[in-house]
Order: C-alpha cells, then sequence, then structure tokens
C-alpha cells in the first residue's frame, strides 16, 4: 500500500475548519429547536404563575378575566388560562390603577443600578447566575439591559445568539468601548430579547480587542488617556440610563481590563463561589488581585461606590458534608456578605442548559414537579434577595 506524500494539514487550518463544522452543526441544532425562523420565544405564564408575579391571587386574576379587565388570555384545555410576558406586564399597569402595588421601576432619585456578576473561576455559575438574575428582573416588570462582557459569549448564546453567525464586525459592546474612530453609542449594538423588559449587548470574539488596545492606549501620552479606560463603560451606560432600571453583566472569567472597568461601572457585586476548596483557594486570589486593581484605580480618580458587594454560593449540594462545611467556614468570615440563599445543584437548570434555555425558560411542564420546584425556589430566593438589595439601595422595599 503506497504511503501518501501529502504534506499533513497545518495545524491552524484543522482547528479553523473544525470550528467551521461546529458553528454549522450548531446553526442547524438551533433551526430544528426554534424553527420556522431560528429565534427563540418566550413560553406562556400559567394563570397561578402570572398571579404570582403580579403579587395577587389567582381568584383575583380570575375575576379580571371574567369581568373582561386587561389582555385576553389564551385558553387551553380544560379552560386553563395562560399569559404572555407582555400581557402579565399590562396587567401589572392595570393593577397599578387600582390600589395595587406601585410600579417597581426606579423613580425620581433612584439610580441606576449595575449589578457585575464576576468570578475568574470557570464553572462558578457566573453566567448561569446573569441569565436567571437578568430574566427574574423583567418578570418583575422591570427594565434590563443584560450586558454579555465574555467573549466566550455564553451568556448572549443563552439568549438565542450564536456569537460567529449573529454577530458581526462592531456588533458587541468594544463598539461602545474602542478607542477609534469606528467607536459607536451604546444605544446602537442593545438588541430587543424575545422577553419583553430586556434587552441585550451581545458578545463574540471581538471583545478581546479591548484587551489588546488599552495596554497600547495606556502607553501613550497623558493627552490619549484623557478618556481612563475604567471610565468608558460607565459614560457608555449613562447615555442610555434613562432607559433601564438595572444592568446586569456578565464578566469574563479574567480579572483583565474588561473585567475591571465593569467593576468600575457598578453599584453592586456578585462573586459566584462554587463550595470546594479549590474554588475558594481560587476566589482568594481573585480578591488579592482586585483588590490591588481596584486600589490603583481609586488612586487614579476611578469612582467605587458600591450600594452592596455579596458572595454567591452556587452549585450548592445540602447533602454534601464537605460543602456545608465549607458554607459555614465562609459564613463565619464574611457574614452577611454571603447572600442568605443557595443557589442549589440541579438537573433541572442543567437539562435546560442542554437547549440553550433557562429553568424560567422551560417552565414546569418539562420535569417532575418536585424536581422543578426544588431549582424554581431557589432561583426565586436568589434573585428576589438580590432584588432586595436593588431595593434597599434605592431606599424602598421591594414589590
Amino acid at each position: 500500500m503506497p504511503i501518501s506524500s501529502a504534506p499533513p494539514e497545518p495545524i491552524d487550518q484543522r482547528i479553523g475548519a473544525d470550528a467551521q463544522a461546529l458553528s454549522a452543526q450548531l446553526a442547524l441544532l438551533r433551526n430544528r429547536i426554534f424553527p420556522p425562523a431560528a429565534q427563540k420565544t418566550l413560553r406562556r405564564f400559567s394563570s397561578g404563575e402570572a398571579a404570582t408575579l403580579l403579587g395577587i391571587s389567582d381568584s383575583y386574576l380570575r375575576q379580571l378575566a371574567l369581568a373582561g379587565e386587561g389582555p385576553v388570555p389564551e385558553k387551553g384545555p380544560g379552560g386553563r388560562r395562560a399569559y404572555t410576558l407582555e400581557q402579565i406586564h399590562a396587567l401589572r399597569g392595570l393593577l397599578k390603577g387600582k390600589g395595587r402595588p406601585a410600579s417597581p421601576q426606579r423613580q425620581g432619585q433612584d439610580h441606576l443600578q449595575v449589578i457585575a456578576v464576576a468570578n475568574f473561576k470557570g464553572g462558578s455559575g457566573k453566567t448561569t447566575t446573569a441569565a436567571h438574575l437578568a430574566q427574574y428582573l423583567a418578570f418583575q416588570g422591570h427594565r434590563v439591559l443584560a450586558l454579555d462582557l465574555d467573549p466566550q459569549a455564553s451568556l448572549s448564546a443563552l439568549f438565542g445568539y450564536q456569537p460567529e453567525l449573529d454577530i458581526g464586525e462592531n456588533e458587541t459592546l468594544y463598539a461602545a468601548l474602542r478607542y477609534d474612530k469606528k467607536r459607536r453609542p451604546l444605544r446602537e449594538v442593545i438588541r430587543p430579547s424575545y422577553i419583553a423588559g430586556l434587552d441585550i449587548v451581545p458578545a463574540n470574539l471581538e471583545l478581546h480587542e479591548f484587551e489588546h488596545d488599552t495596554p497600547r492606549m495606556l502607553a501613550q501620552s497623558e493627552r490619549a488617556r484623557e478618556t481612563l479606560f475604567f471610565t468608558r463603560l460607565t459614560e457608555a451606560l449613562a447615555t442610555v440610563e434613562a432607559d433601564y432600571d438595572i444592568v446586569v453583566i456578565d464578566c469574563p472569567p479574567q480579572l483583565g481590563f474588561l473585567t475591571l472597568a465593569a467593576l468600575c461601572a457598578a453599584t453592586g457585586v456578585l462573586i459566584t463561589v462554587h463550595p470546594q476548596m479549590l474554588d475558594i483557594a481560587s476566589m482568594c486570589q481573585f480578591l488579592l488581585m482586585t483588590a490591588d486593581l481596584l486600589a490603583v484605580v481609586r488612586e487614579a480618580g476611578g469612582r467605587l461606590d458600591y450600594d452592596f458587594l455579596r458572595y454567591l454560593v452556587t452549585r450548592y449540594e445540602p447533602q454534601d458534608g464537605p460543602q456545608t462545611q465549607v458554607v459555614g467556614f465562609l459564613r463565619s468570615l464574611f457574614g452577611e456578605r454571603v447572600l442568605t440563599n443557595p443557589m442549589i445543584k440541579s438537573t433541572a437548570i442543567s437539562d435546560a442548559g442542554l437547549t440553550k434555555q433557562t429553568l424560567y425558560e422551560v417552565g414546569p411542564q418539562n420535569f417532575s414537579r418536585e424536581t422543578y420546584n426544588r431549582a424554581a425556589e431557589a432561583l426565586d430566593a436568589v434573585n428576589g434577595e438580590v432584588r432586595q438589595l436593588v431595593a434597599q439601595a434605592w431606599g424602598r422595599a421591594a414589590r
């Protein structure tokens, strides 16, 4: 058998070909999951879920429907009513005029809340936390902007954007941060999501350019550094501040210039931590580096006015003795800075992620009642606690 004399394929070409093949298959998978337009849509909510989101009883919601007040829900088998999120928002406005809970949106002097979800340890649940938090806040009636600052674009993928296909050149947050004449207003790269009240700035590998450009700018003259890198995200957000109540930032898993820009723009920080000793050791290094770098930023005139900083225990298994000990260790060290509610490890959340969805999107019909309720209650408890922190920063109780 003759031996082929063809030269071996260069490794860069092999990797590139693999990437193209994988991208094509991901696109086909998305088309199968979300036909025919390959765009994600949000499910309808049962009357019980809608009533819970509105803070009223299911019977009162039924009375509104029977009286013809508010939007008309879809009726399924057995007369079961189902509401879109847009209809729930409309009902929230209707109830406001009936002495029911006031609008959750910020009022008067309430300042824009910018929540950075950070850690440089992979697998700490950072993106899962950011995605569920952003959706939960939108379900509660807040105007939310989600910023994907991770070049790996996991948050974007969860929101239905395949980074190499759907996000073109200069269409990420980099467009609003860059230093050259191609810089664009942030408003131009914000995209509406399929969730009413929730917009997103998606990501792709282009974000790496900010990590490369910033050192070059810092090495130039003082005149070229008139706008310091750590102020650029704050300035960009100021241009859309009137449109949103809360911004949720999914930071990259590294302590680079993007993460520092997010931490300088933030009014609140969530540090996710998996309760294992290796993860705790990694978090310790993250905190040491963060403290040093933020001290430099502060000395350079950066403002670091946080309303809150909290540690969120993620992927927690209550029956795991060593994990319980680690959580106790964290609480003894940091006290109330550790959120009271941990995010439990759940097959329901993992299974939802297989189809690029959150637990809130797939709904209870896809799991056993016990499995879904356990995960949903944990998510709601964590996100409700963060929402309470936001309300406290605004000087009022969460509604």
